[in-house]
């Protein structure tokens, strides 16, 4: 042995290997539905981005339609974070130990900080739209 030994948490795996199996699974189908909220989102901000390119003429509107598209990226990216958030509590859960759960908890903090962060843009952005 190396003398560096991971300590362990009883875990799911441990108890019910079967369940840990379909665990692990629904933890990567949540990641993927994860990637499919991100990707949507980024279409979404495709289509308006071209469409206030377009109407590059008129700057007011096309200020506008570029804020409503990246406030609308922002939403997704905000959920699409706490739907990643979720695959990582439940394969934390199947085997847990503590260095998963520091990991875990320092990627729930740093998701939270670009979460209130994008929140905070998204509040400057549609009061900029309001006046």
């Amino acid at each position: 042995m190396d003398g560096h030994q991971i300590s362990t948490i009883p875990s799911i795996a441990d108890e019910f290997g079967a369940l840990a199996g379909v665990l692990e699974t629904a933890a990567s189908v949540i990641e993927v539905f994860a990637i499919v909220v991100l990707l949507n989102g980024l279409a979404r901000f495709a289509v308006a981005y071209v469409a206030s390119e377009l109407a590059a003429r008129d700057r007011a509107a096309s200020r506008a339609r570029l804020n409503r598209g990246r406030l609308d990226l922002s939403r997704y990216i905000l959920a699409g974070l706490e739907v990643f958030i979720v695959s990582d509590i439940v394969r934390t859960v199947i085997s847990p130990t503590f260095e998963e759960l520091a990991v875990l908890a320092a990627l729930v903090a740093i998701r939270s900080a670009v979460s209130f962060f994008l929140e905070r843009e998204m509040r400057a952005m549609e009061a900029e739209d309001r006046s």
